[in-house]
């Protein structure tokens, strides 16, 4: 990430904590991954190569920039979907102001029904930071649509551990799956499609 970009985002993060300490209602925060889990995510996406990438959960498109920007250098392109178009319309202007619009698809849908359409195996990676006790109403697809070697990234398993159990636990079973948990900010889990079933 270029030292332009960077400082946009800085700023953007800090304009999201603001926010978020004066907004009362939790359905109406920013709730942005946090900037050591975006970062650490941006890594891991360039050495994947990623160049398909669905996320759930744009709000103001803090974590879009940093998937857009991942995804650039290949030509990628990242479906960022959310159900508040004031949100979208928030994300589409900032990534517009640091030139990662041309990367990003923004829909204002259903990430469960976004899901559901999706081919098999058309994702290199799926980025879940939306309305957590919904994850588990979504499965199977959040794996069927990754391909072999394709990355799940849930976020907030530690700080929301509870809301995320029921989806865990069906990660936790599924053979195709190996997973590690990143203590990194609220948490995340990682988990990757393996190329054969166990």
């Amino acid at each position: 990430m270029d030292a332009e970009v960077r400082r946009f985002v800085d700023e953007l993060y800090a304009e999201g904590l603001r926010h978020d300490a004066a907004q009362p209602d939790r359905e109406l925060r920013r709730r942005n991954i946090g900037p050591a889990a975006a970062a650490l995510l941006s890594v891991v996406l360039q050495a994947m190569g990623a160049g398909r990438v669905l996320e759930i959960g744009t709000s103001n498109g803090w974590s879009t920039i940093w998937l857009a920007d991942a995804v650039r250098a290949v030509d990628g392109r990242v479906v960022s979907v959310d159900v508040d178009a004031d949100a979208l319309r928030a994300a589409a202007a900032n990534l517009a102001a640091v030139g990662l619009d041309r990367c990003v698809e923004l829909r204002c849908a259903d990430g469960g029904a976004v899901l559901a359409g999706l081919p098999d195996a058309s994702q290199d990676v799926v980025l879940l930071d939306a309305h957590r006790p919904l994850y588990a109403g979504w499965w199977p697809h959040p794996v069927r649509v990754l391909r072999p070697g394709g990355l799940l990234v849930v976020d907030n398993v530690l700080s929301h551990a509870d809301e995320v159990a029921p989806f865990l636990a069906l990660v936790a079973a599924e053979p195709s799956l190996r997973t590690a948990t990143s203590a990194t900010d609220k948490g995340q889990l990682l988990a990757v499609r393996t190329r054969t079933a166990a």
